[in-house]
Formats: C-alpha cells, sequence, structure tokens
C-alpha cells in the first residue's frame, strides 16, 4: 500500500510539472501578441477555478487571508507576482530550455538567503550541489561571450523570486490554512500584474490568442492542484524528482514548435545544471532513508512485544 501511495504520488507530479511546462509554452507562444503582465494576470484569475477543489468541506473562503504571520503571507504574494511576471517575460525573450536552465537557480538563492539571512546550516553536499548548478549557468551564459540581456535578467529574477517564496513558506510555519497557502500565490499576479498591464493591455483577438492564454492560466493552475494532491501522497523529495522532466519538455518544445535550436554549450550548461538538481534530489532521499531506519530502529528496540504480522509490515 505505501509504495502505491508513493507511485501514484510521483505520477501525479509528474504530471503536475508537464501541466507546467505546457503553460510555459502557451505564454510563449504568445511573444508580440500580449503584454507579459496580461498573461502573467490571468494566471491570477484562471486560479480562482481550482479553489474549490482544494478548500476542505466546511472550510470558509475567508481563510484565504488567515495567517499567524500576516508578514509572511504578503511576502509569498510579493514573491509570486515577481516571479510569475518575470517568467513570462524571460520564456517569451528566450529560448525554453535556456529560460529553464536559469530558473534553476532558485536553490542556490535558496541557500544563500538561508546562511546569510537565517544563519542556518548547510551540508557540505548542499553547497556542493548549488555550486554545480552555478557552473552550470555560467556555461549557458557564457560571460564576456554572449550578450546578457533582459531576458537573462528576467530568468534570474524569476529564480530569487521563488527563492524568496520557499522562505516565506518556510517561515510561516504548519498553522496556516491551505487556502491561506494558495490564495497568496494567486492576490499576488492578480494585483500587481493587473496594475502594471493597464498601460499596456490589450484584448486579445483570434481564437489561437484566446487559447493559448487561457491554457497558460488554466494548465498553470491545474499544475498547482496536482502538485497538492502529489505531496498528499508522497514524501517531499520523490514529488520534487519529476521537476527534472521539465527540461525535456522544454527542450521538445524549443526544437518542435518555436523551431530553436541549442547550440552545444548551451546543452552542456543545461545537463549541468540538471545534475546539480539530482544531486540534490539524492541528497534528499538518502536523508529521507535514513530517517526512516532511524524510526523502523526506534520503534523495533524501544516499543512493547508486538504481534508477528506487525512486525511483518514493518
Amino acid at each position: 500500500m505505501k509504495m502505491t501511495f508513493l507511485s501514484s504520488g510521483m505520477m501525479l507530479s509528474f504530471i503536475g510539472f508537464a501541466l507546467f511546462s505546457i503553460s510555459d509554452a502557451c505564454s510563449k507562444g504568445l511573444a508580440g501578441q500580449l503584454d507579459p503582465f496580461e498573461v502573467a494576470f490571468s494566471g491570477g484569475v484562471l486560479g480562482f477555478l481550482i479553489l474549490p477543489f482544494i478548500r476542505r468541506p466546511h472550510e470558509p473562503y475567508s481563510d484565504i487571508f488567515a495567517t499567524d504571520r500576516p508578514s509572511m503571507w504578503l511576502l509569498r504574494a510579493i514573491s509570486t507576482f515577481v516571479s510569475t511576471a518575470a517568467s513570462v517575460m524571460a520564456f517569451m525573450l528566450l529560448p525554453m530550455p535556456e529560460a529553464l536552465a536559469l530558473m534553476f537557480l532558485m536553490p542556490f538563492f535558496v541557500t544563500l538567503i538561508s546562511v546569510g539571512l537565517l544563519k542556518e546550516r548547510v551540508s557540505g553536499w548542499t553547497w556542493l550541489s548549488v555550486v554545480v548548478g552555478f557552473l552550470g549557468v555560467l556555461i549557458v551564459l557564457r560571460p564576456g561571450v554572449r550578450a546578457f540581456h533582459l531576458g537573462h535578467l528576467c530568468a534570474v529574477i524569476a529564480a530569487a523570486a521563488n527563492a524568496a517564496s520557499v522562505i516565506a513558506y518556510r517561515l510561516a510555519g504548519n498553522n496556516n490554512a491551505r487556502l491561506s497557502l494558495f490564495g497568496s500565490s494567486l492576490f499576488g499576479p492578480l494585483i500587481g500584474d493587473g496594475l502594471l498591464m493597464l498601460m499596456h493591455a490589450s484584448w486579445p483577438h483570434g481564437a489561437a490568442t484566446w487559447a493559448l492564454l487561457l491554457g497558460y492560466g488554466f494548465l498553470a493552475a491545474l499544475g498547482q492542484l496536482f502538485m497538492m494532491m502529489a505531496t498528499a501522497l508522497a514524501p517531499a523529495n520523490r514529488v520534487a524528482l519529476p521537476q527534472y522532466s521539465q527540461m525535456i519538455w522544454a527542450v521538445v518544445f524549443s526544437y518542435l514548435l518555436f523551431h530553436q535550436p541549442l547550440d552545444t554549450w548551451t546543452f552542456v550548461g543545461i545537463m549541468v545544471v540538471t545534475l546539480s538538481g539530482m544531486l540534490h534530489w539524492i541528497r534528499q532521499k538518502l536523508r529521507y532513508e535514513r530517517i526512516v531506519l532511524e524510526e523502523h530502529w526506534r520503534r523495533h528496540h524501544t516499543s512493547e512485544p508486538q504481534s508477528a504480522a506487525h512486525k511483518n509490515y514493518l
């Protein structure tokens, strides 16, 4: 039964990240047709469609704003607004794998914030994965050889904003309602991108434009729902592993849909960035298995005598 839960959780996670990737491809398809802030705004609007599926029975919708730490709710809202706007612009301006590789800098920023501001201890393994990821990004960018333009800056900003959101979730604790955690990620883009799009917004024209716009917002929201279901069925370290399948989607879309082939060095850099993520996942997997073994040992040696059937289950 346990393996069934883990397998279903990972499958839901794969589906969730696939939906995110298709959503990103929709945003890139809107380049030159709509303002990036208008596209990001649609994500906040369409995200409300899945609130009924997240809300527990008898849980009031007012819990969207319920939080023990309003400052962390506000930080999550602002960081989500910044990350959505910056990521949409990055995907519009860069090949999808290149933009995604830079966004995979998020663990690097999380580590820096954890050490610099939160004074947390970070293992050598974590530093190794961060350094490898940073080297991969340098290979992708190749400073001095390639021009660093707005698309690259937006991708880096998106990574930093996502890291701030992760830190805000961590500092908020585990006592917040699910609607509160999800609500902050809706109102950030809704208000921030809504204000920024006012001067350049235009009404979408044509069925294809509407389909891409609705696809971006709805699939991003649906991906969030699948990820929440996945985390309820499997440990976080297993749910996070399929994230790197996004790079496969990005490469396929870049070649087949947008006709943007990668040069050799960019491909190498992307592989190095992906390797850094795999190193971090391996570390998390080993840590999780060690905790499970320690818990098993503690129960086996400290609890009262148990039935043979229960021992076999353990």
